[in-house]
């Protein structure tokens, strides 16, 4: 059997294959609440292979949206919306995660569809949004710096997200902290100024990370919880490898599982390299450096590609996007490529099994 095909169990949970479906925001929700394009948005890459789904980045209080479009889980109308969707991504054998995230300065924004660019006013839905420090993402509305009571709440905010979710009957949880997201902006220096507690040392910026995976470990006890970090600023004097992998370590010991390994969006001016499978020599490195298992992502776009990834002892699991907004088939087309013999496939689509 393949590496790729070959399962993978995270704490009690089996995902049956590591090939898996990275979050990606449809900017289609109301008010928060998920609907039928997600239903089948997300319960397509099951029935195409995948094994396990994420949810796109759903926030964990309204303001913490990055468009007033995104999905949220921050009551029990979403709760109970999600429901029918992680039944979905189960009936076609796959394991259902979801993104727990807060957008921080780039919260309040349009969807990358439409005419307008920047922040969206208050007369159109929009609010102000909320940061480290008032140090606004370029082209951006300056944002308000969270005080002290603003961030406590804040982590209890994501442990009741991770309630209502297992609630919802996903398997897996994951922190974004990647991204130039909230979570981000604070591990990293070049967005957060702050003097307090949550700024200075590495060991304060990622204070709030921390205190957010104890919260989330203890609202769900049982479910596997991934982090998702950028590994990297690619802009001179901010977040590294180097960091991620230390924060990673302290993310471990407070009840992380996985590290779910990306790069790039805190600032504009961040200069990337980018090409096939850009992004897995830093999975690979945090790998090395923690022991804790990774998944991959950036431009991978075969079945032989992630499975040479995975051989090579540089991942766990990879992580795809757009080559499942392509081909919502890529598993089954990646299991051909490999010559497995998967039993991923439908049964109603076994006769289109090359043989």
């Amino acid at each position: 059997m393949s590496q790729l095909f070959s399962p993978l169990t995270v704490r009690a949970v089996e995902v049956r294959n590591r090939l898996w479906v990275a979050p990606m925001c449809q900017y289609s929700a109301r008010e928060g609440v998920p609907n039928d394009w997600h239903l089948v948005h997300l319960a397509q890459f099951a029935s195409g292979g995948a094994g396990l789904v994420m949810a796109e980045a759903t926030a964990v209080v309204p303001e913490g949206r990055i468009t007033p479009d995104d999905t949220g889980i921050w009551n029990d109308e979403q709760r109970d919306a999600w429901r029918p969707i992680v039944t979905a991504i189960h009936d076609r054998g796959a394991v259902a995660a979801i993104q727990l995230a807060h957008a921080g300065r780039k919260a309040s924004t349009y969807p990358p569809f439409a005419p307008s660019r920047g922040t969206v006013p208050a007369e159109e839905g929009g609010w102000r949004p909320l940061a480290p420090s008032a140090v606004a993402f370029d082209g951006y509305t300056r944002p308000d710096e969270l005080d002290a009571a603003q961030i406590d709440a804040l982590v209890d905010a994501f442990a009741d997200g991770a309630r209502r979710s297992v609630e919802a009957g996903f398997d897996v949880l994951e922190i974004h902290a990647a991204h130039g997201y909230l979570l981000h902006e604070f591990l990293s220096p070049l967005s957060n100024q702050r003097t307090d507690a949550y700024g200075g040392s590495l060991e304060n910026r990622a204070r709030l990370l921390l205190r957010i995976v104890e919260s989330v470990r203890a609202a769900a006890p049982d479910a596997p919880l991934f982090v998702r970090f950028s590994a990297t600023d690619w802009a001179d004097g901010g977040w590294d490898v180097a960091d991620t992998a230390t924060v990673s370590t302290w993310a471990r010991e407070r009840g992380a599982d996985l590290v779910d390994v990306s790069s790039g969006g805190l600032v504009a001016h961040q200069s990337i390299t980018t090409g096939p499978g850009y992004q897995v020599p830093f999975a690979r490195e945090i790998r090395r450096a923690t022991g804790l298992p990774t998944s991959a992502v950036g431009e991978i776009t075969s079945g032989t590609q992630a499975e040479d990834i995975l051989a090579a002892g540089d991942a766990d699991a990879i992580m795809a996007g757009r080559e499942w907004l392509r081909d919502p088939h890529f598993g089954l087309r990646a299991a051909d490529e490999l010559g497995e013999d998967a039993t991923i496939w439908p049964p109603q689509y076994v006769r289109a099994r090359r043989r």
